[in-house]
């Protein structure tokens, strides 16, 4: 212990996201383990840091918040440690408050976060029964300056390591000191994530005729963002949990996750055996897609992009007199299944698939399709989503648990694409 070595007094600085109450906590035990009339001024100085962004976050902060008691001597101490940030801060960014405020600023500020996204992911649900777009509609909102764009992405649900678990202390905070109400509006963020991963995964299930038997989904992404290989508390965990209970074959695939923390990761929802007996972790997305009836993203890597995408597909020439119709109807899930159940069985699904692989090969070999078709955008990979539809079964599913690819443009190659928060099916006929 510092205080039991400490010979000159000193300053503690406390980063972590701490409940309210802890510096007390702190200077009560330095008190009592230091020598006689040594003082421990304690500090609150939470970091902002996330996964993916951090060296950026920590050059070029919005903030830095240092918490102190009020007296002249803890104040001396926080201005101590504002000169430190001050050598590549903005002095007008680094902001003293009441030690209290500081640390539950960092729990408020993660648990807002968690708020935008569970609150654009609730009227997600609305959009899909509405007609409405969540894309649109997060566009429209933001634009007002009082609210802004910021964490307003529909998704099948937010995962890492702080925002659940500073939701849930808030929570706990806000019971102990009385508060039910307080707590119970707080951990509506959290049933309300919970919500949208358990109705992403059911309309998987209710996409493939309510049975996943023996089906092989491939699961592109398991990192609970992109940027990094943090699994904790990732949707794929929870999603990809109920495609193992229905009996399905799951392949997955993420270039940052290695196959142990896979495995791991599912073994705490489900027995070895059957992650054994049903999961596979592939090297790369093509092997994983292979053979598969459905593809589900659940991580917004930029190698799934369609950006390098022409706006409509090349098709080869032998086809341009008779065109697949390219449409978008606003199906149910229900009509929709009830169309790919008796498409599968048709001999056009068999000629359709010839018109893929040909399509396939066209943008491989043809010079103006390559020109049109980069599988690099900026110098980033780029999935070649052309070869992934010819190596599919039908009813060539895809279910974007990001919002990350342009539906119309997967459409053209004969994928059926299912969005958060929109009603419209997009497929070919």
């Amino acid at each position: 212990m510092i205080a039991e070595v400490a010979t000159s007094d000193k300053i503690v600085v406390e980063k972590s996201t701490v409940p309210c109450g802890t510096a007390d906590n702190l200077r009560e035990v330095f008190s009592s383990l230091a020598r006689p009339g040594l003082r421990f001024d304690i500090l609150s100085n939470p970091e902002f840091l996330a996964e993916g962004t951090a060296v950026n976050d920590l050059l070029a902060p919005d903030r830095i918040l240092i918490g102190s008691l009020g007296d002249a001597r803890a104040l001396e101490a926080a201005e101590a440690l504002a000169d430190i940030y001050a050598a590549w801060v903005p002095r007008e960014r680094v902001i003293t408050i009441n030690l209290w405020s500081s640390e539950l600023a960092k729990l408020a500020a993660n648990c807002m976060l968690a708020q935008r996204i569970s609150s654009i992911n609730s009227l997600s649900a609305l959009c899909e029964a509405t007609g409405a777009d969540v894309d649109e509609l997060a566009h429209a909102v933001g634009q007002d300056r009082r609210i802004g764009t910021r964490m307003l992405k529909a998704s099948a649900g937010f995962g890492g390591s702080c925002f659940k678990k500073d939701v849930l202390s808030l929570v706990y905070i806000a019971e102990s000191h009385h508060l039910p109400e307080v707590a119970s509006y707080w951990k509506r963020i959290v049933d309300i994530n919970e919500y949208q991963k358990d109705r992403f995964a059911k309309r998987i299930t209710r996409c493939l005729y309510n049975s996943l038997t023996n089906k092989k989904i491939t699961v592109l992404g398991f990192a609970y963002k992109k940027d990094t290989g943090d699994t904790r508390e990732s949707a794929a965990i929870t999603i990809i949990g109920h495609l193992i209970a229905e009996r399905a074959r799951v392949a997955i695939y993420d270039p940052k996750v290695e196959e142990h923390q896979i495995v791991r990761d599912l073994q705490q929802v489900h027995k070895p055996e059957a992650v054994a007996e049903r999961v596979s972790v592939c090297e790369d997305s093509y092997s994983a897609c292979a053979d598969a009836c459905a593809v589900v993203i659940l991580t917004e890597w930029d190698e799934f992009k369609t950006d390098h995408l022409p706006e409509k597909a090349p098709r080869p020439r032998h086809l341009m007199e008779t065109p697949l119709a390219s449409t978008s109807h606003a199906m149910s899930d229900d009509s929709l299944s009830d169309h790919s159940k008796m498409e599968t069985g048709s001999s056009s699904g068999e000629e359709n698939d010839a018109v893929l692989n040909g399509l396939a090969s066209t943008l491989s070999t043809s010079d103006t399709a390559e020109s049109m078709s980069q599988l690099t955008v900026s110098g980033k990979h780029r999935l070649d989503w052309a070869r992934v539809a010819s190596a599919m079964r039908r009813p060539r599913l895809l279910f974007d648990g990001r919002n990350i690819v342009q539906p119309d443009k997967l459409a053209a190659l004969g994928f059926r694409v299912h969005c958060i928060g929109k009603m419209k099916q997009h497929f070919e006929l």
